[in-house]
This record gives structure tokens, C-alpha cells and sequence, in this order.
């Protein structure tokens, strides 16, 4: 599944399109390397999202095509959540 398709997916992000632009914009990485929105995303990956003021670390635990709102937390596995003091 492609990158910018899990992170909607996952609810992550809340839309494809934000999440194409903040992949493009390298924020995002795939097993320590930065990732394009086509990435090809598989379980076992580690994908981080660094944002302004939050870096959120994840394990991808499975990739299904859709899921419900309640089951999309049984998709990754959350490593690391942080907020940046300023």
C-alpha cells in the first residue's frame, strides 16, 4: 500500500491530500529513510511523521485497503509520541 494511502487509512492524517503534501515536503520517513507519498508500505515498517512542534514514531503492525474509525489504531503500534519544547 502506498504511504500516503496508510497514513489516511490509519487516520494518521486525516486526508490523502495532507498527507501527500506533508511526504512531499520530506517530514516523513520509512525505516530511517525519507519516503515519498508512493512508498511502498509493509508490516514491520517504522514510519515517523516530524511535524512543526510533534514527532509521532509508529510500527506498522498490519495494512489493510479500509478499516472502521475504532479499528484503525489496531493498524500500527505507537513507538514514540513526543511534543518539541520551544
Amino acid at each position: 500500500m502506498r504511504l500516503d494511502k496508510f497514513l489516511k487509512v490509519s487516520r494518521l492524517i486525516k486526508r490523502r491530500t495532507v498527507a501527500k503534501d506533508i511526504c512531499a515536503g520530506e517530514k516523513v520517513s520509512v525505516n530511517g529513510r525519507l519516503a515519498k507519498p508512493s512508498a511502498e508500505i509493509r508490516p514491520g515498517d517504522l514510519i515517523m511523521i516530524d511535524m512543526k512542534r510533534h514527532i509521532l514514531e509508529v510500527k506498522v503492525l498490519q495494512v489493510l485497503p479500509s478499516v472502521k474509525a475504532e479499528e484503525a489504531p489496531t493498524l500500527y503500534e505507537v513507538l514514540r509520541d513526543e511534543n518539541k519544547g520551544e
